[in-house]
Formats: C-alpha cells, structure tokens, sequence
C-alpha cells in the first residue's frame, strides 16, 4: 500500500464522494437484510399456523378466513420484499453513481497530471524511455490503478459492511449454525485468490503474445515491399504461423482456468447451503431455531458469496494497482534538471556565446562536445558545418535549452541561458530540427504551432518565404489539406519547407536550421536561400549544414570534427585556408558539376 499511498491526495479532494458512497452502501446492505428477515416471518407464519388450517377442515367458512388472512400476509410480505429490492436497486445505482464517479474523476486527473509531468521532463528523459513505455503508464497501468480506486474501493466497502451487518445478526441468531454456514467461505476466497491470479497471469502472457504478433503483422505490411524483393512470403507465413499458434495456446489455457471459476464457487456455496440445511434442521428439531431462520441463514449466505468471492478479486486488483503505480511513480518522482535559475522574462535581442562549453550524455556516456567557443552577435548568422555525429544537432538543442552543458557556460545577451524563463526564452527561437514531425493536422494549423492566433496573411507569406506556397495551393483544400502520421501525405522536401515556414511565421529573434534543406533539390534550395538572405536580416541565425552553399549565406563559419571546432572564419578566408572547408567546397561543386552535366 505504500505506492497506493500517492492516490490519498486525489482521495482527499473527492472525499464527498467517498463518504456518500460509503452510505449508500450501508443503506443498499440494510434493504439486502430486510427480505430475508421477511421470509422468515413467512415461513414461520406458515409452518405455526398450518396445523391449525389443516385442523380446521371441518369449518370451512373459518379456514376460508384463515386462508385469507395466510394470503394477505404473504402478499404484504411479497410487496415488502419486491420494496426492498427496488430501494436496494437505487442505492446500488447510487453507490456507483458516486464511488465508481470517482474513479472516473481520479483517473481523469492522474491522466492529466502524468502527461503534464510528461511535458516538463528534459530530452534526456526521452532518449532513455521508449514511447511504447511512456503510453503504457498513462494508459494501461492508469487503468489497473483506476480498477483500486473505483470497483476495489467500492466491493471492499460492501464486503466489510456486508460482513459486520449479516454475521453479527448471524450470531445473536445461533452462534454454531452461523460457524459451520460460514465454514466453506474462507476456502471459496483463498481459491478464488489463487483462480484469479492464474486467470491474471494468463492474460498477461496473451497480451504479450497479442502484441508480439501485431508488432510482427505491422512491420510484416510496413516492409512488404522488402519481404516480396527477396521472396521471403512463405518464410513470414511461417513465422506468423508460430507466433498465431503460441496465441492459440495461450487462450486455450486460460479458457480451461476460467472454466473452474463457477463451478467452484457454486461447489462451495452448495456446501454451505447444505451444512446450513443439517445442521439448521438439527437445530430446528432441538427447538433453538425455527424453520423460518433456516432459510433466512440461505438467504444470508448467498448475501455472502459474492463479498468473499470478491475478496480474492479485490486482493489481486489491489496488488496490480500496486504495481502499476510504482511504475508510474518511477516516472512522477523523475524530476527534470532543466530549471531557471532567476525566471528572467524579456526580449531577447540575439547574441549567443559559447564560453569552453563541453557536453557528455548522461545516457550513453558519448562526449558530443568538447571545449567550443564562439560568439555570434545580434542579427549576425553562423553556418555549422562538419560531418554526421560531429556534434552538430548538439549545438542546436544547447542553444533551444533542450540539454544543458557538462562543462562550460552559454549566454544570451550576456546573460546565462538557466537564468532565462524557459518558457519566454524557447518562445522567441524559431528551430527547424533535422527530425522533421509534422503533427495529423491541417497544413496551416501545422505552420501556426507556435502561435496562439495566426494571421492568414502572415501564413501565406512564411509558405511563399519556405518556397512551399505553390506545392500547398496546389492541393484541393490548399492550406486547410489534412496531413497523414508525421505528415505522410507531404513529400520529405515538403515537410522540411512546411517545418521552415513554421518556424519563420513566429517572427523569432534567434533563428536555427538544423540542416533544413538536405531534402531539397539545389533548385528549391537556391529559392529559399534567396528568401533567407531577407528572413535573416535582424534576426541571429545558426545554419547547421552538410551543403557548402547553404552556408556561403552566413557571416561567420565553423567546422567541427569528433565534437571540436578544426576551422572557423568567412567563406572566403576558409577557402584561402585550404583545409576540410575547401575539401568539402571543391567535392560538392564537382558533384553539382556532374548532375548538371
């Protein structure tokens, strides 16, 4: 119960429904007594006055009478059960309508919570937890947690009510009728403990194998293509097979576990009912008893059997919960190190120093950077350039905050980047990552991300300065066109230009291209360099790049190798220089030589 222990909060803040539906418990429980209290009367009612309307044969205008009044008692006590049953009904209806409300508004908020805390966590988080585990903990193990706090909660409140109500009646009736009744009880739990346990792990171990064949069908028809270029369809049937007859197994055995659950309870319940008939009846013939409590201990015993069968249930349910919230406490307890220092919120007007800044990822260990510095001043660009894993991308997410440095400082405006607001701070950088996502959405909700309203002119204007305003009026619903998942519907050099012009339209101070034109042909790169030249004027920029002609735009050049800066300076200077940076000028112009020719 110690995981448990963080729900108590939520708990607390609906403990009006908690209390209500501990009531309506209490009061649906005295309406289940009632009945049988009832059809003890009538059997006694019947059983002491049979004799005398058997003796009565003689009078038939008197037994006539009596019969009567047999037959206006048993009517009452009829319409006083079917009451009780009908009020038992609306308490019953109220006690979900307020316990198991509950744990719709508690799951609603732990939801919430988690993928609130989700969003403050620092990149490093995700790079070190897969999604498939990020949704499980807000969904699945969300959902055993909300099985506790509503269906758990609810059964253990009537299982311990029902308990103290019937058995304390039980026994100011007959202390040893009410023993042995109750003696085959505590088995039927433990049993159906053990039952629901196996009924548990068999289900898991399907659903592992559901997913394992679904995974399996889903790269199947995502890599189709591969599977018939090399001829592997029957190899794949084959496999399939394999992982369909595992499944088979699976759910044939928890068909045969789930085949003993009734039959045991009602084994059980049918002995107790037998023991409360012999020895009611031995009772009845000492005289301590009357006919009309036999069957009011039946009835109380199957009062009974569903709040012990239950106990079992609940046992397990709870140790599921349990689980299920130290997983998702792993994650609620995992606090980001990415926080301001002074809450600073102003506007930025652009200049970026890196002082000696080094960085290793805590997750791998890799050192991405070591010892770079340089300064860009407001409204200047730097062009980064280098090979893949050279460190490149890192600069950018250290300028966005997404990492903060092992070693070093940065500074903006000459002011430490954790002093900064993060949120003020991120709002005024337009990031165009290398990992292009574009949300299932329409094209210019997509470009109008960042903004809270998004002016059609503007809009039109970003797309025009990404070159994909053509590409985009071209579609039949032009800007209100419906991307497919991470924007499939577009091709990989649209959704680079869509990514670009979502980054401009919010006017940032501190611009970034993270190597935002490599699927692009040199044609549509020559047309948004050209439209650069103007977006860049009074903003600072960082042009991150594997292509020369993207970074012939900038002010200033640098070129890392294995995380440290090799060269630095002007187009002009490093060509001069003869080093990587002319290498890399000289290849790329011979290959645009060649597509040319």
């Amino acid at each position: 119960m110690k995981e448990l222990a963080y729900l108590n909060r939520y708990l607390y803040k609906y403990r009006s429904y908690l209390i209500w539906g501990a009531v309506f418990v209490v009061i649906s429980n005295i309406f289940a007594i009632i009945p049988a209290q009832v059809v003890r009367y009538a059997f006694d009612l019947v059983s002491d006055n049979i004799n005398v309307y058997l003796a009565l044969k003689q009078s038939a205008t008197v037994q006539e009478k009596l019969y009567n009044a047999f037959a206006e008692a048993v009517l009452l006590y009829g319409l006083v059960i079917v009451s009780m049953a009908l009020l038992r009904g609306l308490f019953l209806y109220l006690t979900r309508q307020t316990i198991i409300v509950m744990s719709r508004l508690i799951e609603y908020d732990l939801k919430n919570d988690i993928y609130e805390h989700y969003q403050t966590l620092p990149l490093s988080f995700y790079r070190r937890n897969n999604t498939g585990d990020l949704m499980a903990r807000i969904s699945e193990d969300v959902g055993h947690v909300r099985m506790y706090i509503g269906p758990a909660i609810m059964y253990g409140l009537n299982m311990v009510i029902t308990f103290i109500l019937i058995i304390g009646y039980m026994l100011t009736i007959n202390v040893s009728l009410t023993i042995w009744s109750l003696l085959p009880l505590p088995v039927l739990s433990v049993s159906i403990y053990y039952v629901n346990n196996l009924i548990n792990r068999h289900s898991e171990a399907i659903q592992r194998s559901l997913s394992d064949m679904s995974t399996f069908v889903q790269e199947a028809f995502s890599g189709i293509r591969v599977i018939k270029s090399f001829v592997r369809e029957k190899d794949a049937a084959k496999q399939f097979l394999a992982k369909s007859n595992d499944y088979k197994t699976r759910s044939l055995h928890l068909a045969m576990v789930n085949a003993l659950f009734h039959p045991l309870i009602m084994a059980l319940i049918g002995l107790s009912t037998i023991l409360t008939i012999y020895i009611g009846g031995m009772e009845v013939m000492s005289g301590t008893i009357t006919t009309g409590n036999i069957a009011e201990f039946v009835i109380y015993i199957n009062l009974l059997t569903w709040p012990v069968t239950s106990l079992g249930w609940i046992t397990s349910i709870v140790q599921r919960a349990a689980a299920s919230q130290k997983r998702i406490n792993e994650f609620l307890n995992t606090k980001t190190d990415i926080v301001s220092t002074q809450n600073l919120e102003k506007e930025i007007a652009g200049s970026i120093s890196f002082r000696q800044v080094s960085l290793r990822y805590p997750d791998s260990g890799i050192e991405a950077l070591h010892q770079i510095s340089f300064d860009i001043k407001p409204g200047e660009s730097l062009a980064i350039l280098g090979a893949t894993g050279s460190g490149k991308s890192t600069i950018a997410n250290l300028i966005c905050r997404l990492y903060d440095p092992t070693e070093g400082e940065i500074l903006v405006d000459g002011v430490p980047v954790p002093a900064y607001n993060i949120s003020c701070y991120r709002r005024q950088i337009g990031y165009v990552p290398q990992d292009v996502f574009l949300f299932s959405d329409t094209i210019a909700n997509n470009i109008g991300f960042g903004l809270a309203e998004l002016d059609e002119q503007t809009m039109i204007q970003a797309a025009k300065d990404a070159d994909v305003y053509q590409n985009i009026i071209d579609f039949p619903q032009g800007f209100a066109t419906e991307l497919g998942e991470r924007g499939i519907t577009l091709s990989g050099g649209q959704k680079q230009r869509v990514s670009i012009a979502r980054a401009i339209v919010r006017n940032p101070r501190i611009l970034i291209l993270d190597d935002a034109l490599s699927a692009v042909d040199t044609k549509t790169e020559n047309a948004i360099l050209n439209n650069l030249q103007r977006i860049m004027e009074g903003r600072t920029t960082v042009i991150i790049s594997h292509r020369v002609s993207s970074a012939k735009l900038a002010d200033h050049i640098i070129i890392l190798e294995n995380g440290r800066i090799a060269e630095s300076g002007t187009h002009e200077t490093l060509l001069l220089q003869g080093g990587l940076y002319k290498e890399m000028y000289e290849k790329q112009m011979k290959a645009e030589e060649e597509v040319t020719e």
